[in-house]
């Protein structure tokens, strides 16, 4: 079973508790079709715009075990509040550039 990191948008964080992330990772549903059921090893925010803290985070979990991170679809999709992070494409390069290529980087979990 492969190990996930789940960053999500701050933003969100007191109207979403996350529970459908943690169904679609333990199903291996959805974002995680390919991979299967996962064990999240790290469910973090951003940190606030503009992800401060995202790519910090990510390399944290990464030494930790993660194999993979995913960026929550409340960063890249919008849900639940109808409106994806205008800082999602700039923040997955600079998670990209500090990680390697050699762990997969998520768009989104459900």
């Amino acid at each position: 079973m492969k190990k996930v990191g789940i960053i999500r948008c701050q933003q969100t964080e007191d109207i979403c508790p996350g529970s459908t992330d943690f169904k679609a990772a333990a199903k291996g549903s959805l974002a995680f079709e390919e991979s299967g059921p996962v064990e999240i090893i790290g469910f973090v925010s951003c940190g606030g715009c503009p992800g401060k803290r995202a790519v910090q985070r990510a390399s944290l979990m990464v030494d930790r075990g993660a194999e993979i991170i995913a960026l929550a679809s409340c960063i890249t999709k919008g849900n639940p509040i109808g409106f994806p992070c205008p800082h999602r494409e700039e923040m997955k390069a600079a998670i990209v550039k500090k990680i390697g290529s050699e762990i997969t980087v998520l768009n989104w979990t459900h």
